[in-house]
């Protein structure tokens, strides 16, 4: 179940460490519905599309108060959890409990309309549930020949999966090797590279954002993202959205923090991208002697204080360009030190 949400519009390898981490600090259903949302955000910070880990958290209460603990194996019930929808729930129908449950993704997709000659887009709804509708087939199929020591559901959705992972791949599939080539469509009409068909791309949207790291006596102000927006709860420097991008720095700086500020400098530029957006996020950096004027809610915090706060992607990485500078400075220091130490003995 855990994997399976980490696993949503995110890679493989970037989930195992994050789902280890998890699965110690929250070994249970008990453990992640009782856990403050801020340990759960944070165990979640740099995954993205935080709304999985508030439903995670969600489901885990659901399943204490509906279901005493025990995470149902049932499909329907589970489609009655907050974030599971029909191919999570199908993933972890066959294989957590071996049930004849079908399950589509985009590997999926790939083998199936190959495999069958599928022409037409596969997102559009009609052929959707008709890729569907295969998918059902073929593991019902695989549980009808099932002996009572295998997990035939388990296993024939995760082959399914690895195949269009490993060898019916997007470009260039290995088609020699693959133990379907006799039953292929694609392959026997030469379409492999054509099949499926590619949906119309939607052209990406340029946004930039400008972010002001301000200090104070060594504390830096941050501010809390509010409960009705993308990542909510989340904490970040202030920062403003520079639609109008001929306007000056200082101006930005007025708007979003709403007293004069002194000389900015260039800290860093954070790219990223959230779904259709490819984002820019340039950090300014400056040090105010008084914080009396600030009337905007947030906090000023020390960086050993803010490491422990859960903070979005993009800022993230502004403040461990922060920590490193302040780690090598430190460094710098202690070598000095030692230097004086040394030449005086």
């Amino acid at each position: 179940w855990v994997s399976e949400i980490m696993l949503q519009q995110t890679q493989v390898a970037t989930v195992i460490p994050y789902w280890k981490r998890w699965m110690k600090a929250l070994p249970s259903t008990k453990a992640l519905a009782e856990a403050p949302e801020e340990h759960v955000l944070k165990l979640w910070e740099g995954l993205g599309y935080y709304s999985r880990a508030r439903n995670l958290q969600k489901a885990a209460q659901q399943v204490r108060r509906e279901h005493r603990g025990s995470f149902p194996d049932n499909l329907i019930t589970m489609l009655t959890l907050p974030g599971i929808g029909r191919y999570t729930a199908g993933a972890i129908a066959s294989i957590a409990f071996n049930k004849p449950a079908p399950i589509v993704d985009g590997n999926v997709i790939r083998v199936a309309t190959r495999l069958f000659g599928i022409d037409g887009n596969p997102r559009e709804k009609q052929l959707s549930e008709r890729i569907w509708d295969l998918a059902s087939k073929l593991v019902a199929e695989a549980e009808r020949i099932q002996r009572p020591d295998e997990r035939n559901c388990s296993d024939f959705n995760q082959s399914l999966m690895e195949l269009g992972a490993l060898i019916c791949v997007p470009m260039n599939p290995d088609c020699p090797r693959c133990p379907l080539k006799s039953r292929c469509a694609a392959f026997r009409e030469n379409r492999v590279e054509q099949l499926p068909a590619k949906a119309k791309q939607t052209p990406a949207t340029p946004r930039s954002f400008i972010a002001f790291v301000i200090e104070h006596r060594n504390r830096f102000l941050v501010c809390q993202r509010p409960d009705d927006v993308v990542n909510a709860k989340l904490w970040e420097f202030p920062n403003v959205e520079t639609t109008e991008s001929n306007l000056p720095i200082s101006a930005h700086a007025q708007d979003c923090l709403s007293w004069k500020q002194p000389t900015l400098d260039r800290f860093t530029t954070v790219k990223h991208s959230i779904t259709r957006y490819r984002i820019t996020l340039e950090a300014h950096r400056a040090r105010v002697d008084s914080t009396r004027n600030w009337k905007k809610p947030g906090a000023w915090l020390q960086l050993d204080e803010i490491e422990k706060l859960a903070f979005t992607s993009a800022h993230r990485k502004i403040l461990k360009k922060l920590i490193a500078l302040k780690d090598k400075s430190l460094s710098a220091q202690n070598h000095g030190k030692t230097s004086t130490t040394d030449g005086h003995r």
